[in-house]
């Protein structure tokens, strides 16, 4: 992104919040619970240096479990051979799509790996782990010097957001979120300039266009049926736009009532007519995410809810042609919002076992992959933007890459974020998700998808299992 598009300014208002942790009676989970307290490991530390700033020790094995996804996995590779050379070991690297089932029995026995990018469908619980104690506070990473710069510290180069991100009811950091994503209405700029399409501002615009494109032979949308919750990256943020973000962090916040307000209803009640007009691709609901991006870049869909990780990750069916364009949120009228309005944030979350047997080594690798030479490898390998600001200053940006950033630069100030997806990923991506998948396919009507959203959420604040987090 050029250096005239100012993502902290961009994103100040929208992301960067506080959270407070609300007491809860019990905080073990299901996800990696021991059944008691973890006992402190020995960690290996070397001595501190301008080199080596964190305490790295010398041969200290490292383990990575990294998440094998749209971004694949070389970049960190990358970094992991700097590593390598710089402290004389070799990195036992792993890459997966499925952590949770792999990494919740090493947890359970306090023997996880060092650093772990905890994404996908099968990730494991970020905040029940911080709660629980078994992440390292990543803090002494942010006040370490950057290897670029050692005039400057980590936090000094971070976009305004990313450290809020990763904080789980207090000032600790417990997850470094590498990628920064642009999520929306991604489509092909070709196929809608070929047909003189114009990507629309409100639901009835869409609407309408999706007839035209229905009657051009051409599904209006497509989405992966089998992690339904995708849909949610253009859902939830569209109720944030009509509603303002004051409705959005009701949903966070799982306050009373916060699905049943006039904007869910809008919004929802869109997706319900969408679905009773066949505007979905037919067998989209046993669709992964991969088979849905393919039906997608094949021309037998027009529209899919994603981030910006997809101009990678649908690389190898994409035309070279395809113009990748992403549209800003549409919403109704009389919008709390302007059109321009768009859902942006850190993601792709790295967090290092508290319990591992290198932490410091952890970080010392997340150092290395926040140096301008890791982050430009990553933004030419992936089309991603990294969480550092300015980090793509002077590369040449693809077709996708540059429409997010343009879309960012419109956006100003109104950044949408939904935390409900990180806050509390089983109600959103499995059970709310699992309500999205039926409305979807005409199974159930807009209204009963409100009721069974509100019922889930407020199981969710009366569980005292679920660790509680709160806008401020």
């Amino acid at each position: 992104m050029g250096s005239e598009i100012n993502r902290r300014d961009a994103l100040k208002r929208a992301m960067a919040v506080g959270l407070v942790a609300v007491p809860a009676s019990s905080l073990l989970t299901a996800c990696a619970s021991s059944g008691g307290g973890t006992k402190s490991k020995p960690t290996p530390t070397g001595s501190k240096s301008a080199a080596n700033p964190l305490g790295v020790q010398q041969g200290a094995p490292l383990e990575a479990f990294i998440f094998k996804g749209g971004f694949g996995d070389e970049y960190v590779k990358s970094a992991e051979a700097v590593y390598n050379t710089t402290f004389g070991t070799t990195v036992k690297h792993t890459g997966t799509q499925g952590l949770g089932p792999k990494l919740q029995p090493r947890f359970a026995g306090n023997t996880p790996p060092d650093i772990m990018d905890n994404s996908g469908a099968d990730s494991l619980d970020t905040a029940s782990l911080a709660k629980q104690g078994k992440l390292l506070d990543l803090t002494p990473l942010l006040d370490a010097p950057t290897i670029d710069d050692p005039a400057r510290k980590i936090r000094d180069v971070l976009i305004a957001g990313t450290v809020e991100q990763g904080q789980y009811g207090s000032q600790e950091l417990y997850a470094l979120n590498y990628a920064f994503t642009v999520y929306g209405t991604w489509y092909s700029n070709k196929l809608f300039t070929d047909k003189g399409w114009e990507h629309p501002k409100t639901f009835d615009e869409m609407l309408a266009l999706c007839a035209k494109i229905k009657a051009a032979g051409v599904a209006p949308f497509t989405y992966p049926g089998k992690y339904p919750y995708y849909v949610h990256f253009d859902l939830l943020a569209q109720i944030g736009k009509v509603g303002g973000k004051e409705v959005l962090n009701a949903i966070d916040d799982l306050e009373d009532g916060a699905f049943q307000v006039d904007a869910v209803k809008q919004v929802v009640g869109y997706y319900e007519e969408l679905a009773a007009k066949k505007y979905f691709l037919a067998g989209s609901e046993g669709m992964t995410h991969i088979q849905m991006q393919t039906a997608w870049t094949k021309g037998k869909a027009a529209m899919v809810a994603n981030g910006s990780w997809v101009e990678n990750e649908a690389a190898p069916t994409m035309p070279q042609d395809f113009d990748l364009a992403v549209g800003p949120l549409i919403g109704g009228t009389g919008d709390k919002l302007p059109f321009g309005t768009l859902y942006a944030a850190a993601g792709e979350p790295f967090i290092v076992a508290k319990d591992g047997k290198n932490p410091i080594g952890g970080m010392e690798l997340l150092r290395i992959m926040l140096s301008k030479k890791q982050t430009d490898g990553f933004t030419n390998a992936t089309k991603s933007l990294t969480c550092v600001t300015g980090a793509a200053d002077g590369l040449t940006l693809t077709p996708g890459l540059t429409s997010a950033s343009a879309a960012l630069k419109a956006a100003g100030p109104n950044v949408l974020n939904a935390r409900i997806q990180d806050w509390y990923a089983k109600l959103n991506n499995e059970t709310i998700g699992n309500l999205t998948a039926q409305l979807l396919t005409g199974q159930i009507s807009a209204a009963k998808w409100i009721e069974g959203a509100q019922k889930a959420a407020d199981a969710t604040k009366q569980d005292s299992s679920v660790p509680k987090f709160q806008h401020v």
